[in-house]
């Protein structure tokens, strides 16, 4: 399936690209051609008419208006974190709020992007993005920690002793989107061209651009509009349950984004291919720089006069060769793909969604059984994630919003082994099951402009050996969030 999956999407972009001409319908040549011109003669011997052809310039275009658009958005809260998973600091470092102590409160940025949207011409448009996206940044620059280990000596027969060794850890690079001097910084998101209409109903984009797996395309574009991340509408919440679990939202590659019906745009597609870097500048020797790539796919369609939206999405990405065949254990070829569907249903007073996915992970753990010596396998992990939402109107500028999300790291999981991660696919960790709840109120006054207390929680639930000696506790954190946009 794989294998079919990368040859059908790769083979789709090559003819796309080798076969179809970028100036079919970029513009139009008048072609000019010699006129010659006539004599007619009349009764009169020594005169003649000269008529020249003459061809009516062709009327201007008047209706286009080139789009020349700055706008941008941001979104952040005033958090108050009313309890701080205990268990252990490994567990959800995907999540916002990882690290930070139980009281903790301020003021935050969660979002600041600024976009600017230049039409070339009618065929051609660039697109702009600029983010900051911060954290709590509980890693600042110049932190220290230490930690104490103690060894066990032996002298003489019967003689032993303990050494104690404290080790001191600076940090050097500070969390999230933040500069060594602790600064919010902005980072390129988004720098493409679009070509409409490559044929019709399709367009093309090269450069740094969302990946179909969730991400909004604005109207008027060949691109659905209506994945996972907007029909949810709350990101200014939280991501979607791919997302949040760190599936590619943007990436560097190519993509075809296109509709099978150019009049109605009720049914449509996206192939891309990327690097796999997302906006990351690698290093020649990384696996995702120049010698993996990743693979993305996705079907959309409208029903019921566009009330109801079905959306099924693949990616399949290699990540890591063989390693060395007197490593032990060996470990094969690494690489991982996910299956996704979404769906929702939208009347005027509600909305509903719902999100599953299985992702597998090739050779991504090794289980470990107890033993003398203990036995260590190499092992593909099963993750699977399911997210179930509803959003409406209750009064005037008033919604409301609520989500519940569940998510298995590992569903072959043997709670009798311990377990090491082989994959670099993100922050995985196979130990820990996680529930998401989040619920709040919308206060709308104007357009564009949002206000919404909220909760937002995390419950973590250990598995393995480790289970009876670190508790299953949570996060919950108490929000008050604010979310604007301008330019749009």
């Amino acid at each position: 399936m794989k294998k079919m999956f990368t040859k059908i999407a790769g083979a789709a972009l090559m003819i796309a690209m080798l076969s179809v001409s970028f100036n079919g319908n970029a513009q139009t040549t008048l072609a000019s051609a010699d006129t010659k011109s006539t004599s007619a003669k009349n009764d009169a011997p020594a005169s003649t008419t000269e008529v020249k052809a003459t061809k009516k310039p062709a009327d201007e275009d008047t209706t286009w208006k080139p789009q020349r658009r700055l706008w941008g958005y941001t979104f952040g809260d005033f958090y108050y974190d009313g309890h701080a998973d205990q268990g252990t600091g490994a567990r959800g470092p995907e999540t916002m709020y990882n690290g930070v102590p139980t009281g903790r409160n301020a003021f935050q940025f969660r979002r600041l992007y600024l976009g600017y949207d230049y039409e070339i011409t009618k065929k051609f448009k660039a697109e702009v993005l600029l983010a900051s996206e911060p954290n709590a940044n509980t890693g600042t620059v110049g932190a220290t920690s230490t930690s104490t280990s103690t060894t066990t000596i032996t002298g003489a027969p019967g003689v032993t002793g303990t050494t104690t060794t404290k080790t001191t850890t600076t940090t050097t690079v500070s969390n999230g989107d933040n500069l060594v001097d602790n600064k919010m910084a902005f980072w390129i998101k988004n720098f493409n061209i679009r070509v409409r209409d490559l044929w019709n109903g399709t367009d093309f984009v090269i450069g740094e651009m969302s990946t179909p797996s969730f991400a909004l395309n604005e109207p008027g574009t060949n691109g659905p509009t209506s994945l996972s991340e907007s029909t949810w509408a709350y990101r200014s919440i939280e991501k979607t349950i791919t997302d949040f679990h760190k599936n590619n939202s943007y990436d560097v590659g190519a993509a075809l984004q296109g509709t099978f019906d150019p009049a109605t745009k009720n049914y449509g597609y996206v192939l891309m291919v990327g690097n796999n870097s997302q906006s990351s500048l690698l290093s020649a020797a990384n696996a995702n720089t120049g010698f993996f790539k990743i693979f993305y796919g996705d079907l959309w369609a409208k029903f019921l006069d566009q009330k109801l939206y079905v959306d099924i999405y693949a990616d399949w990405a290699k990540t890591a060769s063989n390693s060395l065949a007197t490593a032990s254990p060996f470990v094969g070829t690494q690489e991982h793909n996910m299956f996704k569907i979404f769906a929702s249903y939208t009347t005027k007073p509600i909305t509903i969604g719902v999100e599953a996915y299985t992702q597998t992970i090739a050779n991504g753990v090794n289980s470990i059984a107890a033993g003398t010596p203990p036995t260590t396998t190499v092992e593909d992990a099963t993750v699977t994630g399911f997210s179930v939402w509803v959003r409406g109107t209750f009064a005037k500028n008033w919604n409301y919003f609520a989500r519940y999300d569940t998510y298995n790291p590992d569903t072959k999981f043997n709670t009798a082994n311990t377990y090491t991660v082989n994959t670099n696919y993100g922050s995985y960790n196979p130990t820990t099951k996680e529930q998401f709840i989040t619920a709040g109120v919308d206060y709308n006054p104007v357009k564009n402009v949002h206000f919404m207390p909220n909760v937002w929680l995390v419950d973590f639930a250990n598995q393995g050996p480790t289970a009876a000696t670190i508790a299953n506790d949570h996060t919950v954190v108490y929000r008050f969030t604010f979310y604007y946009t301008f330019g749009k």
